[in-house]
């Protein structure tokens, strides 16, 4: 990214027959190199981590019923999964069934 030496906005691409002009809104103009390569990176979504058994055993447990067989005690977690100014889910997983569910605030 390229900025204007006259005004500091961001100057453009523009073809001109085979030579490729970087132009400002203010009338500044460059010629660059004949190929000028733009790239954009797309950010995939963030998968979540599987936890294997032995981990489990050190996960933090809470008293709450499970709503598929009625256990009183889960593994729990919480995560950012929202925006920054929302609260953070919470993530149970059953002792018993495994069975998880989560919990917004």
């Amino acid at each position: 990214m390229l900025f204007c030496p006259d005004c500091g906005s961001i100057m453009s691409p523009k073809e001109e027959g085979k030579k490729t002009l970087l132009v400002c809104a203010c009338g500044y103009s460059k010629v660059e190199k004949e190929d000028i390569l733009i790239r954009e990176t797309v950010k995939g979504a963030k998968k979540l981590e599987i936890v294997d058994d032995k981990s489990k055993k050190t996960m933090p447990k809470t008293q709450v019923e499970c709503t598929k067989c009625g256990n009183k005690e889960a593994y729990y977690w919480a995560q950012q999964t929202r925006a920054s100014d929302e609260p953070e889910t919470q993530f149970f997983e059953c002792t018993k069934c495994a069975y998880r569910w989560r919990k917004y605030d």
